[in-house]
């Protein structure tokens, strides 16, 4: 069976997490990502918090599956001509270098385009036009500048980043979608065309609920921030700490064995109070007044959630999950890394996959989370180092033994 992005080739420019993100989506697809990398370095993360010695670090090989490693040094002339053939024959080019980091190698916008009308141009950058243009960004930091940091912990803590990578990976995922919808009208039109994504602009993206809120703030207090009704609400969306973006009230309780995950989240819908007090047994306060309208329960959330721990401290996550589930109360269990890496049926799924590395042995990836019934993914180790120079000089540019040779001398490659 085909895959979706069969016959598209992508240079990957990319480097750490937020452009491989992206181009790692679409070697899965189908497409031939040629991952091009500084000979004898490559892409810093092959190095960065190692857990075997000279191996390529976990950090590397998750980010990286399916892919061809080519190394070009495109300082050299030798290494600006290969460039520059790859260019041609290539349907996307995409970099996460510091801004102008092309540019500067002679390769702007404007020289690709003539090289091949047809490419598809896409950058991630930190931040779009304006007076922060210019500066670099990481994870933590498009975290705190696109809203998330600011509206995420306790009112009485300081601002927190959150443990998923909506700035480096969240971004990789708004680019692939930007680069197959440019494939996509590149069939009309018969040009290739500029994607820009930067990290601020998808992390507020994901935040859009909290600018939501912001705007409702000016309007009155938010009822089901736990700031009502006794906290003060300011001119700013306050953190939330566990409660629910959506509108109905929900909170992490602790379930039995005590341990740092043993928690559940339990959300209280309109229809879910009364199977949630009769499975604690307190059916007096389904009809009771003070108790039976989410108005009437806004003022005493803290008390509604504690009656609830007071019945899943005696139960196992699990168990709570399947007991309210039966009931149609929305809830899951805090899973911990170790849970999740052992759950069968991710494996069965394909979202967590076990992958043969040549040199580190078997390793567990996030597969691909996006299913197409129709394009397969089989998850693939990361490639070596420069793995697949000559490959890719020969497949592609029509290379023999002696221009292969002539680019090592120069140090092209």
């Amino acid at each position: 069976m085909g895959k979706a992005l069969d016959g598209i080739r992508v240079l990957d420019m990319t480097h750490v997490q937020s452009g491989p993100t992206c181009t790692q989506l679409l070697a899965w697809f189908g497409a031939d990502v040629i991952k091009v990398e500084r000979p004898g370095t490559g892409d810093v993360t092959r190095h960065q918090l190692r857990d075997l010695p000279d191996v390529d670090s976990l950090y590397f090989t998750m980010l990286n599956s399916n892919k061809r490693s080519i190394t070009l040094n495109t300082k050299t002339d030798k290494g600006k001509e290969i460039f520059t053939k790859l260019i041609e024959t290539c349907d996307v080019l995409i970099e996460n270098f510091a801004p102008g980091a092309l540019d500067r190698m002679g390769f702007a916008w404007e020289r690709i385009q003539e090289i091949n009308p047809r490419i598809v141009y896409a950058s991630i950058k930190g931040f779009g036009p304006g007076p922060y243009v210019d500066c670099k960004v990481y994870e933590n930091v498009s975290q705190c500048t696109g809203g998330s940091a600011s509206t995420t912990g306790f009112d009485d803590g300081p601002p927190v980043v959150t443990g998923a990578q909506i700035g480096d990976s969240g971004t990789g995922l708004h680019v692939a979608l930007g680069i197959v919808t440019a494939l996509f009208q590149r069939q009309t039109t018969g040009r290739g065309q500029r994607v820009v994504c930067a990290m601020q602009d998808a992390v507020l993206n994901l935040c859009r609920v909290k600018l939501r809120d912001q705007q409702r703030l000016a309007h009155g207090p938010l009822k089901e921030y736990p700031q009502y009704p006794n906290g003060v609400f300011g001119n700013e969306v306050p953190r939330a700490g566990h409660a629910s973006g959506g509108g109905q009230p929900g909170h992490v309780v602790k379930c039995a064995h005590g341990g740092p995950n043993d928690y559940a989240y339990v959300i209280i819908q309109v229809q879910g109070w009364a199977p949630l007090m009769k499975v604690i047994g307190r059916e007096d306060l389904i009809e009771n007044p003070e108790w039976a309208t989410p108005e009437a329960r806004l003022t005493k959330l803290d008390d509604c959630f504690a009656l609830i721990e007071g019945w899943t401290v005696t139960k196992d996550k699990f168990e709570v999950m399947e007991i309210l589930n039966d009931l149609g109360v929305p809830c899951g269990p805090v899973l911990s890394m170790k849970e999740l890496a052992e759950e069968s049926s991710l494996r069965a799924t394909g979202t967590v996959a076990e992958v043969d590395h040549p040199e580190r042995g078997k390793y567990l990836t996030v597969g691909n989370p996006i299913k197409l019934s129709d394009s397969p993914v089989e998850v693939k180790a990361s490639p070596l180092l420069g793995e697949h120079t000559e490959e890719i000089l020969k497949e592609i540019l029509g290379f023999d033994e002696g221009d292969i040779a002539e680019a090592r001398e120069q140090g092209a490659i």
